[in-house]
């Protein structure tokens, strides 16, 4: 073997060694944070109830009758305190999962590249908070009411433990997924994956990609609900658009 190839050899070794670190600093994390919500579980479930259940806000801002949740089995109590304490560790995590990142792919990157990365970090922050407020002040509320209340008069609905707190979950994650999309669009134009003027001309195409999606990701098949996330959705394509100007 020639010094040349034991050179790459040890610096892939090198590398493998940086990302092991770097996986276990994000674990580590993830289990502090999620350490920490577990402890904190019970006033998060009562947060995450507060959509649906009146009892956990002042009755003058709600007078729907309270709903509780139930369980079935000896351990689901247990693993929906995990699940929950699990996704809460998880959103506490990100800032220090997304720091790891990027320290393992700083030294490959030009001044002017690390500058880009860095300039991103705060707005996809933002928007992933953002999404999931507006996910849990604006569609769950009225996704909630319309799935409890359907066939209402022959259906009595009670909300299990785990089902209904994997869909609150998932629902507000994936909000603070999409609302990253002003953040993409701009790396995209950046980086000369795409132009803008492209883009500009595509409207009538992301309207009906927008309307399929929102079709698909809002819980309910009611019009009102899949226009409160479609309307939001066309809106951040255009402020990419506004924003890709700048790149």
């Amino acid at each position: 073997m020639t010094a040349e190839a034991r050179d790459k050899e040890l610096s892939l070794v090198q590398h493998l060694g940086e990302l092991r670190d770097r996986l276990v600093w994000a674990a580590v994390a993830l289990v502090i944070t999620t350490g920490i919500a577990f402890y904190f579980a019970t006033p998060i479930i009562r947060f995450l109830l507060v959509p649906v259940d009146c009892q956990f806000i002042p009755t003058y801002v709600c007078t729907d009758p309270p709903h509780h949740l139930v369980s079935f089995s000896p351990t689901e109590s247990f693993t929906t305190y995990f699940q929950v304490a699990l996704m809460s560790g998880f959103a506490l995590a990100m800032p220090v999962i997304l720091y790891q990142v990027y320290a393992y792919v700083d030294p490959a990157l030009l001044p002017k590249e690390r500058r880009f990365v860095r300039l991103l970090g705060l707005p996809v922050i933002f928007l992933f908070l953002l999404g999931m407020a507006f996910c849990y002040f604006v569609l769950l509320p009225n996704a909630i009411k319309f799935l409890i209340n359907f066939a209402s008069p022959v259906i009595e609905n009670q909300l299990r433990a785990s089902d209904y707190l994997s869909f609150v979950t998932i629902f507000i994650l994936a909000m603070g997924v999409v609302f990253e999309v002003p953040v993409i669009i701009y790396a995209l134009v950046k980086v000369n994956v795409v132009q803008r003027p492209w883009l500009t001309k595509q409207r009538r195409f992301v309207v009906l990609i927008v309307v399929v999606v929102a079709a698909f990701i809002t819980p309910t098949p009611d019009p009102i609900n899949q226009t409160l996330v479609a309307i939001p959705m066309y809106l951040l394509f255009e402020l990419g658009l506004l924003a890709a100007r700048f790149a």
